[in-house]
């Protein structure tokens, strides 16, 4: 068979796809040690380097855990979990505690990186109609609603032409803990170029060319007893 450098190019773009959500969900063995993932424990600067794991995962020092011994500089003390994140004293600052002593590889700035990029996959995956992409980062009741709205523009030949520009801020603005379940909301301020066009080709919202500043707030939620490591979004909402 000749060579084809067009299926070099499509493989190397699966693999980029590919380890870019595995960041995001996580793999299991049943034998790994727990998986590092974006939303959780903060690597701790001063430590030593990772090390693998079994298979191809790394463990990644904890601040709160086997390096907590470590001295800090001049007996700092350390830090509430929502320094510089919350108000002290704050519904946030209360939800974000609460998780912690749950999780204790809860890193609420690491959650909130790891955000970010399910944000982008998100608002990515929704754009192309990813159906496989989106199921696995959104709860059951997400999900059928996304499913929803790609079926019906689909049916009406639409389609989104979009870019994903970046994100200028994102912040925790809820957290809870209630029984096992934890829940954390975030608020992103981000750019997009978008536009819906109609089975013509022609743009019946949005402009291609414009740059768009869009705020969204989503929770995301995890059971803090469970060995997946992976929090999905579970509600979305827009803001002004």
């Amino acid at each position: 068979m000749a060579f084809d450098p067009f299926n070099l190019l499509l493989l190397a773009v699966a693999a980029v796809v590919l380890w870019r959500l595995r960041s995001v969900l996580g793999t299991r063995t049943g034998n790994e040690r727990p998986p590092f993932d974006p939303f959780g424990s903060k690597p701790n600067k001063d430590g030593p380097a990772a090390e693998p794991a079994n298979g191809n995962v790394l463990r990644f020092p904890r601040e709160d855990g086997e390096d907590a011994a470590k001295p800090r500089p001049d007996d700092e003390p350390a830090k509430p979990v929502w320094h510089g994140l919350a108000e002290e004293g704050s519904a946030v600052a209360k939800g974000l505690e609460e998780i912690a002593g749950a999780d204790g590889n809860f890193a609420p700035q690491n959650f909130i990186e790891g955000g970010k990029l399910a944000y982008e996959m998100i608002v990515e995956s929704f754009a192309r109609g990813d159906k496989q992409a989106l199921k696995p980062l959104l709860s059951r009741e997400v999900f059928e609603g996304f499913v929803q709205a790609i079926d019906q523009r689909e049916a009406r030949g639409e389609k989104i032409d979009q870019r994903f520009v970046g994100i200028n801020k994102a912040s925790i603005v809820g957290a809870s803990l209630k029984g096992r379940k934890a829940r954390v909301t975030l608020r992103f301020v981000s750019e997009l170029i978008s536009a819906t066009l109609s089975k013509s080709g022609e743009v019946i919202d949005g402009d291609p060319r414009e740059i768009r500043e869009n705020t969204d707030v989503w929770t995301f939620e995890r059971d803090t007893t469970s060995r997946d490591p992976n929090w999905k979004l579970v509600a979305t909402e827009a803001s002004a």
